[in-house]
């Protein structure tokens, strides 16, 4: 092997690199730079880091302690498969210091080098945060129902609804989907909203699983760099008719047994399924609900009618008999009395009333 000598201090290699040994190049190479102090701005309230003038949720305050530092670190371009090592160490809550190791392969030769550095932590709120507290909202769901007060069951229901999507939208980067205010109205439900796009979603959600249907109106408020500002207002109308209803509707009186975007029922008169939508049940009478049922006696029963004691009167009264009927004469069945008269119910029936 011919071996060459190096121009700058004497000794002799196998190879040259930019004209001088292994030695003298990498004496002057600087495969690793990290700043001596770096500082992490972190969200005094939710945790979010401020990365490059934008809030991000990363994770814990360590892990946001060697994001800073792998943004920081710089690696020079002729390295090759890099290997990095971080070990951060908290001094107090405020700062970290934090060794960091590289391992690469520069003109086919190993390479190592060490650095550390100081993250310091500085807290403050996030955008976010801040319009939260400040009663920021572009906004407002406004949930109704229609001919009726929603129950408190569907108001818990559609915050919890509303709640839910703001963390999912969250974690998906939506940082203005939150419920800055709620009031509570004798007709319903005023929610502020952060977000006009994550509001338009819980609307959807709500009555996707609720059923009812929603409007937008907005509001000028106005104006930012040349461009027009709104508000919009979401008017949420719940269905009219609830599980346990009773209604009359085209002549037939119906049990409403689930409601969503679709209303389904049984007919309390033959039996026969009911299916309709909350648009095509406007108009229906409500006579009546299935907790209203009470027990009567059956006095007898003949082919298709019942003989029972009006709940109220005791006189004896003939009902259309129900399908799947097998109660005995001398016990008791349930009833519902209307303004359109009595009508027998399963026993498999009296749940829905509940």
């Amino acid at each position: 092997m011919n071996f060459i000598t190096c121009p700058r201090c004497g000794r002799e290699c196998y190879r040259l690199f930019d004209s001088v040994c292994r030695n003298c190049f990498f004496e002057t190479f600087k495969l690793i730079e990290l700043p001596h102090v770096l500082h992490a701005r972190i969200c005094s309230v939710c945790g979010a880091h401020l990365h490059r003038s934008r809030w991000e949720n990363i994770g814990s305050i360590e892990d946001v302690v060697l994001k800073a530092v792998e943004n920081a670190l710089f690696i020079h371009n002729e390295a090759g498969d890099v290997e990095i090592y971080l070990e951060p160490r908290e001094i107090t809550p405020y700062i970290y210091r934090v060794r960091a190791e590289v391992d690469a392969v520069v003109r086919e030769e190993p390479v190592h080098a060490e650095a550390e550095t100081e993250v310091r932590i500085q807290r403050s709120a996030c955008d976010m945060c801040s319009r939260e507290s400040g009663g920021y909202f572009e906004a407002i769901i406004q949930i109704r129902a229609a001919g009726r007060f929603p129950t408190e069951g569907e108001k818990s229901r559609c915050m919890a609804i509303a709640r839910e999507a703001m963390e999912s939208m969250k974690r998906k980067g939506d940082r203005l989907a939150f419920i800055s205010e709620v009031l509570e109205q004798k007709e319903g439900l005023d929610l502020y909203m952060g977000s006009m796009n994550a509001s338009r979603q819980v609307c959807r959600l709500i009555t996707s699983e609720l059923g009812g249907s929603f409007s937008e109106s907005p509001t000028l408020v106005g104006m930012k760099d040349g461009k027009n500002l709104y508000r919009i207002t979401f008017s949420m109308r719940l269905p009219e008719f609830r599980p346990g209803d009773v209604i009359r509707f085209r002549g037939k009186i119906i049990q409403i047994r689930s409601s969503g975007k679709k209303v389904n029922g049984i007919s309390l008169e033959d039996g026969s399924r009911f299916i309709s939508t909350p648009e095509e049940l406007r108009g229906a009478e409500k006579i009546g609900n299935m907790k209203d049922a009470i027990l009567t006696v059956l006095v007898s029963i003949e082919d298709n009618a019942i003989l029972v004691l009006d709940p109220e009167t005791y006189e004896t009264v003939a009902i259309k008999k129900p399908m799947s009927f097998n109660a005995e004469a001398g016990s008791e069945i349930p009833v519902l009395k209307t303004s359109y008269g009595i009508f027998a119910l399963t026993h498999s029936e009296i749940p829905q009333a509940k």
